[in-house]
């Protein structure tokens, strides 16, 4: 299966989870933003490694990152994430996501084409 990854935006935190190694029993959380970890795995040892791609990151065991991300979407409690997101810079940066992200979708999002070329 190779290496796992995973990027998760949280309105409130955004993180990336790796698989240190293969079948390893603990997962590596990265964030950008100092605190955004804290504010997920309140009791994480985080690190701060200059020179890498997330300045900051802490190993987790994979049993506590499932149980932390599945109550996280047990507790969705909008109906648009963007939406729910306080913080501007972070919203920001979701919004330029979500834009760059639609590119992939066949029918652009809010367009009146059918996919054909033809407008409905």
């Amino acid at each position: 299966m190779g290496f796992l990854r995973m990027w998760l935006c949280l309105n409130n935190a955004f993180l990336s989870i790796v698989e240190p190694s293969a079948g390893s029993d603990k997962l590596r959380v990265r964030a950008r933003r100092k605190g955004d970890i804290e504010r997920v795995f309140a009791n994480a040892k985080v690190e701060r490694t200059t020179g890498r791609d997330y300045l900051y990151r802490a190993e987790l065991p994979r049993d506590q990152v499932a149980r932390v991300v599945s109550q996280h979407v047990a507790g969705i409690d909008y109906n648009n994430f963007k939406d729910s997101v306080a913080d501007k810079k972070l919203h920001d940066a979701y919004a330029r996501f979500w834009s760059i992200m639609s590119n992939l979708q066949e029918i652009r999002p809010y367009s009146r084409d059918n996919g054909r070329g033809e407008l409905l």
